[in-house]
């Protein structure tokens, strides 16, 4: 998924929602052929890894590859972090 194409208006838009401290506002925009990136971290990629892992476990998706998780931890009733293949991988490595 690339950067979103905007236009003036919502990119002054963003900017004011930038200006509240909105995190709605954080991504990657398109204007005139300028890729605008807007980003609350630094962004290293540790960063970027733990936010990616954050969103996908708490929707309930695989945090190696976002597949559904379908299978919950009989312990906790959460969904388990990996899917069936990915867990299948960890358990063998192990």
């Amino acid at each position: 998924m690339g950067p979103k194409k905007v236009t003036l208006q919502e990119l002054s838009a963003i900017f004011k929602e930038l200006g509240k401290g909105s995190e709605r506002s954080i991504g990657n925009y398109l204007y005139k052929g300028l890729r605008v990136q807007i980003s609350q971290y630094k962004a290293s990629g540790t960063e970027r890894y733990m936010r990616l892992y954050n969103n996908r476990r708490e929707a309930g998706l695989c945090i190696r590859c976002g597949k559904k998780v379908t299978k919950k931890n009989p312990h906790t009733g959460k969904p388990y972090r990996l899917c069936e293949f990915h867990r299948h991988l960890t358990d063998r490595n192990k």
